[in-house]
């Protein structure tokens, strides 16, 4: 048996947050609603939703400060204490993820309402969390809808969006990764789902010069790729269609950082070097990155060439159980630099 689980709806437009009550109403959920928030998100959206949803709902707000397990437990006793019959997320991919997984464990759905466009977890049914060591995403449930009100994307730095569509682009390896562990691995492999991750790979690449002005059709287009992204993972039962060794890359980046840079930036770099590694068009790659404003190299993340480079070799090793380009065994130093150097991310 293969289980797809779906949003039931997607509403993408402007002005949205007065739907949040039409939504919860279609949907048939209960009276008692969580909603949470980050300190700067609560006043971008999240008491708005709050207000909103109070005239009609018994409404609770709570404020997430990162994506940990300590806040995921946190969450679920106040669901608990509170009875709440289901959550909605108004924030980036941290508030999101700290819903996604307390409201799959508590057993209750939950509503996701970006406030950024900067990855594909606005819609997926992983989530990412900060303390699990080299493991750094857990199985759970996509939202039961998602709301993307573009004017509140909008006011995001428009660094999130062009994050967002090095995310995107990352579904070019992560699909040949995925190709690669069906014909020698025998691992299960969708058609249908990788050709929906490549298909909104390959129109966000067509779109990039409208992407680069940063109005409300960038947003759109972004939002739009990154929800297909999160449908193809859902259609797949994995996070195989959208994550491959340039996920492994950026997870390795984040394990030797205090302060790593923005998971899509660091994916769409990753992207670049993993292209080259299988034979792809990788300056087109880099061309699409460097056109929406999105770092193509280690200066422009921030991070130390050597750091790059020993994040490079130790990928592999994130999850060993994932089949890549880079192989059970990795990269060598001196394979790794060669790679670096000569798509200029180092």
């Amino acid at each position: 048996m293969h289980l797809m689980q779906l949003p039931r709806e997607v509403l993408l437009g402007e002005n949205l947050i007065g739907e949040t009550v039409n939504v919860a109403e279609r949907l048939g959920l209960g009276k008692k609603a969580l909603v949470l928030y980050g300190p700067r998100t609560r006043r971008i959206a999240g008491k708005d939703v709050e207000d909103a949803l109070g005239d009609h709902y018994e409404v609770e707000g709570v404020t997430v400060s990162g994506a940990t397990m300590g806040e995921v437990e946190r969450v679920i006793s106040i669901i608990q204490d509170h009875r709440s019959d289901w959550l909605i997320a108004v924030g980036g991919g941290s508030i999101i993820d700290v819903a996604k997984l307390s409201s799959f464990r508590a057993g209750v759905p939950f509503i996701s309402f970006p406030t950024t466009a900067s990855h594909d977890g606005i819609a997926s049914a992983n989530a990412s969390i900060r303390d699990l060591g080299l493991k750094t995403s857990l199985k759970a449930v996509p939202p039961i809808a998602v709301i993307a009100d573009v004017k509140v994307i909008k006011t995001a730095p428009y660094r999130y969006l062009a994050a967002g569509v090095g995310d995107v682009i990352s579904n070019l390896t992560a699909v040949k990764d995925w190709q690669l562990a069906h014909r020698l691995k025998g691992e299960y492999y969708s058609e249908y789902a990788a050709s929906l991750s490549l298909m909104s790979a390959k129109m966000t690449m067509r779109s990039a010069d409208i992407i680069r002005l940063g109005n409300e059709e960038s947003v759109r287009r972004v939002v739009k790729a990154l929800i297909s992204g999160g449908v193809a993972m859902s259609i797949a039962g994995s996070s195989r269609p959208a994550s491959g060794a340039e996920h492994l890359f950026s997870h390795a980046l984040d394990s030797l950082l205090e302060k790593p840079a923005l998971h899509g930036e660091q994916v769409g770099v990753g992207t670049i070097i993993m292209a080259y590694l299988h034979g792809l068009k990788w300056e087109r790659v880099r061309e699409t990155l460097k056109k929406v404003g999105a770092p193509t190299n280690a200066y422009e993340l921030g991070i130390d060439p050597e750091v790059i480079v020993e994040a490079l070799t130790i990928a592999h090793t994130i999850r060993p159980e994932r089949y890549t380009i880079l192989g059970r065994e990795g990269l060598t130093r001196e394979a790794a630099e060669k790679a670096a150097e000569i798509t200029g991310v180092i």
